[in-house]
């Protein structure tokens, strides 16, 4: 019997996602590193945003158009925990929530940073999720806006007294990498480490799932075809980006743990985010 091309792929993208799913059941049944201490934060998450907004801190937020900065503004628009939060970006967005409304904006020049270090001043709490894609901005651009403009921010950070910084990375990121995205990721995660913040908090996400404003094609049909695996392993390779949000928030509220930096991979996000439950 001769097999036509397409029975061929249609055999080879059975093969494969059966082994991803394979793969992905295993991690999904696999603990994350402090897990009693993941779903202690989530389940605390009311009683710790009630503490933390009675200390009137300020936060300030960058990459909020970005799809988890989108979710994370509504966050802590939601949840006030702050007294006053800061949007700092290339331009103002818009909103009809009234809640979003109160949020204040400034307009900055990323290439010009240096230039705004007045409006990082007296923010106790750094929020960046700056990010691009070397397909939208090319090699150098992706390298400007994940590295330069991360590292910038931070260090703008640090130096206008900011306590607790936030930085959304990925999964797999490795300064050591052979491969652009993953070792730019690890690259800017130690340098930003070298800085000594009082509190560090690295969040690294898999696969983002969201309704993206922006056209994907290739990440879409990623989607498509790894759909049966988000679904059967939802911790494993995939998280949505309002899960990614809510554990941002809830992490920066609860009482800081023994270590300085605090790195989260993606089954802890969900854990910290109150969206998975302890079996």
């Amino acid at each position: 019997m001769q097999w036509t091309w397409g029975q061929l792929c249609g055999i080879f993208l059975t093969a494969v996602v059966s082994l991803l799913l394979g793969i992905a059941i295993q991690l999904d049944n696999t603990p994350a590193d402090n897990e009693d201490w993941n779903f202690r934060m989530a389940e605390s998450a009311d009683s710790n945003k009630a503490s933390f907004q009675e200390k009137q801190q300020s936060a300030f937020v960058v990459g909020y158009t970005g799809e988890v900065g989108k979710e994370l503004v509504k966050e802590l628009a939601t949840s006030n925990i702050f007294s006053k939060v800061t949007l700092l970006g290339r331009r103002v967005v818009e909103y009809e929530d009234e809640k979003l409304k109160s949020l204040e904006q400034k307009v900055v020049d990323f290439d010009k940073l240096d230039e705004y270090e007045d409006l990082f001043k007296d923010h106790d709490v750094g929020f960046c999720c700056l990010g691009t894609t070397r397909g939208k901005s090319g090699v150098e651009g992706f390298k400007k806006v994940d590295h330069d403009y991360v590292l910038k921010t931070a260090e703008l950070a640090k130096k206008t007294g900011c306590q607790h910084f936030n930085l959304l990375t990925s999964v797999g990121a490795n300064k050591n990498s052979s491969f652009l995205y993953p070792r730019t990721k690890g690259l800017v995660e130690s340098e930003i480490t070298d800085l000594d913040f009082s509190r560090l908090s690295i969040y690294r996400p898999s696969m983002l799932l969201c309704d993206r404003t922006e056209s994907r094609p290739g990440e879409w049909v990623l989607k498509k075809l790894l759909s049966p695996v988000t679904y059967l392993a939802p911790t494993a390779i995939s998280v949505p980006t309002s899960t990614v949000a809510k554990a941002m928030v809830n992490n920066c509220v609860a009482p800081p743990g023994d270590k300085k930096v605090e790195i989260f991979e993606n089954k802890a996000i969900h854990q910290i985010s109150g969206t998975l439950k302890k079996k």
